[in-house]
This record gives C-alpha cells, sequence and structure tokens, in this order.
C-alpha cells in the first residue's frame, strides 16, 4: 500500500515518525514525506525524498494571541518554595474551553489553507491508502476526509486534545468550529475522526495517563538521530558520573519560554559530575563563563550520548523523553513555562517517571529555583533505585510492539477504514 507521512515541521516530530516511516519500507509499502520547506533537508536526512507543501514560515507563530512572547516577562531563578508537581488528569479541570481555543489557534498557524490545498492535490494525485499524521498538523486529516482516504494520528505526547475537547462538550468546540467551516469549502463534512484520527498510534509508554475513548495502537519509541559524527571523547572512559542538559530540538532557537541556559548551567555547577550540556551558540549567547565540569557540544546523537550518563536534565520533549526510557537513564524534567507548555507532554512525562521511580519533576521554568534542580539532581545521582527503576522501564517497553511489529495491524485497519481516495 502507498502511506503518506505528514510530520509537525520540527525534526524532532519527524524523528519520531522516522523508524514506522521506514518499517513501512523495508515491508515492501510505498512512503512518501510531505511537511512544509523548513524541514525538508531533515526529510532527506532521515532517507526519504520530501514532498513540500504549504509554505516558508518566516518566524515562529506566538502561542496564543493573550500572551504574545514578546510581552512575557523574563524568566528568572530565584529562591522560594518547591512547587507542587501538576497532573496531566487535572489540565481539563480549569479553564478547559479557553485552553482548546489557544490549542485550536496553534494548530491553524501551521495548518494554513496553502497546506490543506496542497496536501488535497498530492492525495489526489498520488492516491495513497493512509495518511499517518502528526497529532499536532490538522491539514492532513482534513485532506484526507475531502479525500476519503484512511488516517490515523501519530501521538508526539498525551492525548490533550481529547482530554479537553471531553471536558468542553457543554460549552463549546474551537476545533470545529475552525476545522468546520474548511471542510465545507470542500464539499465536506467535520465528523470526530477529523478530530482525533480513526486511529491513534501512540509511542507513549503504557503506564502513562491517558483520557478514555480514542483506539489507540501502541508502538515501541525506537531512538532517531539525524546523521552526525561521534566526537572521540565519548570514547574515552569516563573518570566521574556523566550527566546530560539538554533542552532538544524544539528550544534551540529560544522562544522564552524556557528556562534561562545561564542559570541552568549555574545550577549544575556544584555538581560532582562530568555534565554535557548540548547547547548552540545562540543559547549560549547570556553566559558569561563557563562552570568547570560543563563541556558544551551543539549536538551528539543522545542515543549514543546517553548510555553513558547517570542523570539527564532536560525540557521532557516525547523524542528526549522516549531516548532515555530507551537507554534506561534517570530523567529530571523542567517543561517550559506552566502557561505554556502545560499540556504538551512534559507534565504526564514527568508524573508517569516520578511515579514509577525513575525520574522527577523539578519545576516549571517560571517556577525553577536553582536549589530545586541542584537537590534533585544530587538525589537521583546518590539514590540507585532511579537507576533500578529505570532499567525496569526499558525492560517492560521492549515488550511493546515494534514498527515493525504493527505494520500487519496498519493494514488491517486501512483496509477496513478505507473508502478509496477520490480522482477529482
Amino acid at each position: 500500500m502507498k502511506v503518506l507521512f505528514v510530520p509537525h515541521a520540527n525534526r524532532a516530530h519527524l524523528h519520531i515518525m522516522a523508524p514506522l516511516a521506514w518499517a513501512l519500507r523495508t515491508a515492501g509499502h510505498e512512503v512518501r514525506i510531505a511537511s512544509q520547506p523548513e524541514i525538508a533537508d531533515a526529510i532527506m536526512a532521515a532517507g526519504f525524498v520530501p514532498t513540500e507543501v504549504g509554505q516558508v514560515r518566516t518566524a515562529m507563530p506566538d502561542f496564543y494571541p493573550g500572551r504574545r512572547a514578546d510581552e512575557a516577562q523574563p524568566i528568572v531563578m530565584a529562591p522560594g518554595e518547591r512547587q507542587e508537581m501538576p497532573l496531566q488528569q487535572d489540565l481539563s479541570r480549569d479553564g478547559a474551553l479557553e485552553k482548546l481555543s489557544r490549542a485550536s489557534w496553534g494548530f491553524a498557524l501551521f495548518s494554513t489553507e496553502a497546506m490543506i490545498a496542497d496536501l488535497v492535490d498530492l492525495i489526489r494525485a498520488w492516491q495513497p491508502d493512509l495518511v499517518l499524521w502528526d497529532s499536532m498538523v490538522y491539514a492532513a486529516p482534513v485532506a484526507a476526509k475531502v479525500c476519503g482516504v484512511a488516517q490515523a494520528r501519530i501521538m508526539m505526547g498525551p492525548d490533550a486534545i481529547t482530554q479537553l475537547r471531553q471536558a468542553t462538550r457543554d460549552e463549546g468546540d474551537p476545533l470545529r468550529d475552525w476545522l468546520a467551516p474548511v471542510l465545507e469549502g470542500y464539499g465536506s463534512r467535520f465528523d470526530e475522526d477529523v478530530a482525533v484520527g480513526q486511529w491513534s498510534i501512540d509511542p507513549m509508554p503504557p503506564w502513562q495517563w491517558r483520557p478514555e475513548g480514542p483506539h489507540f495502537v501502541p508502538i515501541r519509541p525506537i531512538p532517531f538521530n539525524p546523521p552526525a559524527r561521534i566526537p572521540d571523547w565519548l570514547r574515552q572512559p569516563q573518570e566521574r558520573p556523566r550527566v546530560c542538559l539538554t533542552l532538544g530540538e524544539s528550544h534551540r532557537n529560544g522562544r522564552g519560554t524556557e528556562a534561562p541556559t545561564s542559570d541552568l548551567l549555574d545550577a549544575v555547577s556544584g555538581i560532582d559530575a562530568e555534565v554535557i550540556a548540548t547547547f548552540n551558540a545562540k543559547q549560549l549567547a547570556t553566559v558569561d563563563r563557563l562552570p568547570s565540569n560543563v563541556r558544551v557540544v551543539d549536538f551528539v546523537p543522545l542515543s549514543v550520548l546517553l548510555p553513558t550518563c547517570s542523570a539527564v536534565v532536560h525540557h521532557g520533549g516525547a523524542g528526549t523523553f522516549s531516548t532515555a526510557l530507551d537507554c534506561a537513564v534517570p530523567q529530571l524534567i523542567i517543561p517550559g513555562t506552566h502557561w505554556g507548555f502545560q499540556w504538551w507532554g512534559p507534565v504526564a512525562h514527568a508524573n508517569g517517571l516520578q511515579q514509577q521511580g525513575a525520574g522527577r519533576f523539578v519545576a516549571d521554568a517560571d517556577h525553577l529555583t536553582k536549589e530545586a534542580l541542584a537537590e534533585d539532581l544530587a538525589l537521583v545521582l546518590k539514590d540507585p533505585s532511579f537507576r533500578e527503576n529505570s532499567e525496569r522501564l526499558r525492560r517492560e517497553i521492549t515488550g511493546v510492539p515494534t514498527p515493525n511489529d504493527i505494520i500487519p495491524v496498519l493494514e488491517k485497519l486501512t483496509r477496513e477504514y478505507g473508502a478509496g481516495p477520490t480522482t477529482s
């Protein structure tokens, strides 16, 4: 069969999809990847020929109109009380309609009319049997619906959209308000499949909280890194514990929502460990001096670095989270600002890790203190139970079906849901 992948214009999201794309290709299926031009090079580096849809974005949009990035106050780490860990299941308790409105607005910024039109033309011309879409890219299910093609989400974190929509049934549905008129323009209608996929491929671990309702197909996350050379120092014997400090791919350009690089480096300066910080020049612009225990590298594949580490401090992104799970490394999670990132995954990842004894929720970026990070990092490095529980979680995740294992499931579901693409 023919399978079209539609990732978000973000390399980290593409890398989560890539192992499944290759599993389908090596099983004999035809695979194409369509996305906005920003990640065309990354698609080629992953071994596929990109099909560009939509237009190049000249700037990263603000998250939502009520809190413009240029109006946000600088984040400053200062002594204070420890933040109580928020819970993913509490996301919809207060202001669910406002949160869903923000999310829908953000989705609309990326799934432009031009992108939807290009995807409709591509599907009609190539006639795929299945469209697999990043859970943030609604242009894909709209185009699949218009063309009568089977489609499924690939989750990038917890299913917060289902969670929020279930909580706002009696108040309204901003997602429907946005997508229904778009579909009507193509002579089609909005339904629940457009909102949540006909089914959802879920690479999140089985112990992570998720709402009831959607049809989830579990898949084992397989770390995927772009081409890179391994530095010589990574092959040399270690003299002391190693800690990775990273904000992942999504935060390398800085959007005013992550903890300041200089403060993070200051917080780890006193630990008896070698700290590998994966920061680029822009992230280091405000750093006056590097602590003596810190080595900065612009990029090193986490799948190679993390097996040498005793802990990883990161923002809670799905790629870093899954790679650390696969490498059995204890995790300390510092999500971006609570107002900006409370539902995209870091909170749910931190909830599960802390409950499983394999990591710590340190604080949101706007609640973080140097003392909190230093205290949690010292605890994780000293207490062997964090490593033991991380190894247990890795053993458990190896029992989840791999991308190769779920190919027959995808073939079966495609036959059940596919009505066949239109040609005009």
